[in-house]
C-alpha cells in the first residue's frame, strides 16, 4: 500500500482521515485490523510536541524513530501519510495541518483516538467542533485507544463520594484491590493469592555486594538522520546520546523483546531490589518498558499476563527459575494499580491540577539537575544517568531528585518541566501526578497521604552512595570543609520547621516533629543554620 510523504503524492478523495498520534502505536489496534483504501492514516511529526519542554535528545529520536516504524509497518496494508518534521507541507500545527489534509482528499469524516493529554483534547475537540462547522457533513468522531483498563472518567466508579464530596480522601491501595478482583489477576478463589493485596514490605531491599545484575538488553538503531533534521530544525533538546546506536526499543517486536528479558532475567529479583539505589548499574533488576507502554508499543494486558504466566510455570521454589509471589505482585502493582490510578488522577483533576502549589515553593531548580555538577553523590550519579540514558527508575527519581527539589522548595512548575523532559517515558498523563502530586505535594494530598521526603539516613540505608560522597550522612549540621553534613538531613528538618503548620497533625509525621520538638533548642538552630547556609548557596553543593 502507498506510504505518503506529502501532499502531493495523495490521491484527491478518501473517505475518511485518521490521526495517530505518536504515542498511540498500537498494532493491534482495531482500526489496523482491517484493510479500507478508503481511510487515509496521517502520523505527523511537529514542533508542537518538541517544544512545548526541552526534550532528551533520546526521547525525541526515540518517538520519531518509533512513529517512523510504525508507519512503515501498517503502510503494509494501509494507507499512510506520514510528515516528518521538515517537510514543507508540514505547518508544525495539529490544527492546520489536518484542516489541509481533510480539505485535500475531500474527506467525509475526521477521526482520532481518546489523546492521553489534557492540551491535545481540548486542541482537537476544538478542531472537531470547528471542521463540522465549517463542513457539516463531515463526521467527526473520537475513538477509544484500546489500551488502558479503566476509562478516563472511571476514578467516581472507584470513589463514588466523589460525587458528593470532592475532597474525598483517594488511596491507591483501594483501587488496586478492586481493580485486581475486576481482572483476577493473582486472585485465588475471590481472595488475594497468599492472603495478601500488597507485598511490599518484602519489597525494600538494599542491593547487596554479592548479589549479581542482569546485563541490560539494549538495541542498537542508527538514527543519524533523524538526530541530523533535529539540528538542522534547531531543535533544543538536553541529554546525551550516540546517534549512531540508540539504545531503545522502536518497534513492537523490540519491545516483546525488552518484555521477555526482563521476565526471564529481572523479574525474579525484581520486587526484592525495585527500591534499591546503587552506582554499580543504571538498568538493575527494572523492565524498562515505560517508553514501549506509554507509546502503546505494549499494552498493560499483555504485560501483566505475560508476566503473570511465567511466574505460575516457575512458583515452585525447588525450580531454579523461582519467581516468588512478593515479586510478580510487587511488578503487577506498578502496572495496573499504580500506572491506571495515576492517569484516573489525572483527568479527573485537569486543567486545575496543573496549577496545584499548595506548599507555595517557588525556588528555581538548581543548575546541577541539568548538568549533574554537584558534590552530592546521590543527586550527581542520578542525574548523569538521566542525562545518559533518559531513564531513572522510581526511587532515583522519587527519593533523590523529587526529593531533594521539594527539600529545599522548587517551584513545581519548574519540577514538572524537568521531569517532563528528561525522561524518555514522561507523557504528561503520567508525570504530572507522579511529579506534582507523588513527589512535591504540590496537590496537598489528592494523590499522597504526607510528602515523600526523607533525610540522607534513608538514601544511605538503600544505596552504596554515602561512603564516598563529600558530605557525612552520619551529620545533621555543619557546613565545614573538613566534615560537611549531608544537606538532606538538615534540609529534611527545616522543611519539617517550616511546614509545621500544615503537617504537626498528620497522623504519619507525627512521630517526626515529637521528636523535633525533643531537641536541644540549640541542636535546632544549628541544624536550621546549616540548612539555609545551604540553601543559600545551593548552586555550590
Amino acid at each position: 500500500m502507498p506510504y505518503y510523504q506529502n501532499l502531493a503524492e495523495l490521491p484527491k478523495r478518501f473517505g475518511a482521515v485518521h490521526l495517530v498520534l505518536g504515542d498511540q502505536l498500537h498494532a493491534g489496534h482495531s482500526w489496523f485490523q482491517t484493510r479500507n483504501d478508503d481511510v487515509l492514516f496521517v502520523i505527523m511529526e511537529m514542533r508542537q510536541e518538541t517544544d512545548y519542554v526541552v526534550h532528551h535528545r533520546q526521547k525525541v529520536l526515540a518517538f520519531f524513530a518509533a512513529m517512523r516504524a510504525f508507519a512503515k509497518a501498517i503502510s503494509s496494508k494501509h494507507h499512510v501519510l506520514y510528515l516528518t518534521l521538515a517537510h514543507a507541507d508540514n505547518t508544525q500545527s495539529l490544527e492546520r495541518n489536518l484542516k489541509r489534509i481533510c480539505t485535500h482528499v475531500h474527506a467525509q469524516q475526521f477521526a482520532y483516538q481518546q489523546p492521553d493529554e489534557y492540551r491535545l483534547t481540548q486542541q482537537l475537540t476544538a478542531l472537531s467542533e470547528e471542521l463540522k462547522q465549517q463542513q457539516p457533513a463531515l463526521k467527526c468522531y473520537c475513538a477509544s485507544t484500546e489500551h488502558f483498563f479503566t476509562e478516563i472518567d472511571d476514578l467516581v466508579r472507584y470513589f463514588p463520594k466523589l460525587i458528593q464530596q470532592p475532597h474525598t480522601n483517594l488511596m491507591m491501595e483501594t483501587f488496586y484491590r478492586q481493580v485486581r478482583k475486576e481482572t483476577g489477576y493473582l486472585m485465588e478463589h475471590g481472595k488475594p493469592a497468599g492472603g495478601k493485596w500488597n507485598f511490599d514490605q518484602d519489597n525494600r531491599n538494599k542491593l547487596p555486594k554479592t548479589v549479581s545484575i542482569p546485563e541490560p538488553l539494549l538495541f542498537s538503531h542508527d538514527v543519524r538522520d533523524i538526530d541530523a533534521m533535529l539540528s538542522e530544525q534547531g531543535i533544543k533538546t538536553i541529554g546525551n546520546v550516540d546517534a549512531k546506536r540508540l539504545l531503545w526499543p522502536i518497534t513492537r517486536t523490540q519491545s516483546r523483546e525488552l518484555l521477555d528479558h526482563f521476565i526471564e532475567y529481572c523479574l525474579p529479583a525484581f520486587g526484592q531490589y525495585q527500591d534499591a539505589l546503587t552506582t554499580r548499574g543504571w538498568s538493575l533488576f527494572h523492565a524498562r518498558i515505560s517508553f514501549s507502554l506509554n507509546s502503546k508499543m505494549l499494552t498493560p494486558k499483555e504485560v501483566i499476563e505475560k508476566a503473570i504466566a511465567h511466574y505460575v510455570k516457575h512458583q515452585d521454589e525447588s525450580d531454579p527459575a523461582h519467581i516468588s509471589l512478593p515479586q510478580i505482585e510487587g511488578f503487577v502493582r506498578q502496572i495496573l494499580g499504580w500506572r491506571e490510578y495515576v492517569r484516573l488522577i489525572y483527568w479527573h483533576f485537569m486543567p486545575n491540577y496543573a496549577a496545584q502549589n499548595q506548599l507555595q515553593h517557588e525556588r528555581s531548580l538548581p543548575a546541577f539537575y541539568w548538568t549533574g555538577n554537584t558534590k552530592m553523590r546521590c543527586v550527581s550519579h542520578a542525574v548523569h544517568q538521566s542525562l545518559d540514558f533518559a531513564y531513572a527508575h522510581h526511587i532515583q527519581r522519587l527519593m533523590v531528585t523529587g526529593n531533594f527539589a521539594l527539600l529545599a522548595g522548587c517551584a513545581p512548575d519548574a519540577v514538572d518541566q524537568w521531569y517532563m523532559g528528561i525522561y524518555i517515558d514522561a507523557i504528561e498523563w503520567v508525570e504530572l501526578p507522579n511529579t506534582r502530586g507523588m513527589s512535591q505535594f504540590a496537590d496537598g494530598g489528592i494523590l499522597a497521604t504526607k510528602p515523600y521526603v526523607s533525610s540522607g539516613n534513608y538514601i544511605h540505608k538503600m544505596s552504596d552512595y554515602c561512603n564516598s560522597c563529600y558530605y557525612s550522612v552520619a551529620l545533621k549540621s555543619g557546613t565545614g570543609n573538613n566534615t560537611p553534613s549531608c544537606p538532606f538531613n538538615s534540609l529534611y528538618w527545616h522543611f519539617i520547621h517550616r511546614h509545621r503548620e500544615r503537617f504537626a497533625h498528620n497522623p504519619r509525621m507525627a512521630m517526626m516533629y515529637r521528636q523535633w520538638e525533643k531537641r536541644e533548642v540549640s541542636e535546632r538552630d544549628d541544624i536550621l543554620a546549616t540548612a539555609e547556609h545551604y540553601l543559600a548557596h545551593i548552586e555550590e553543593l
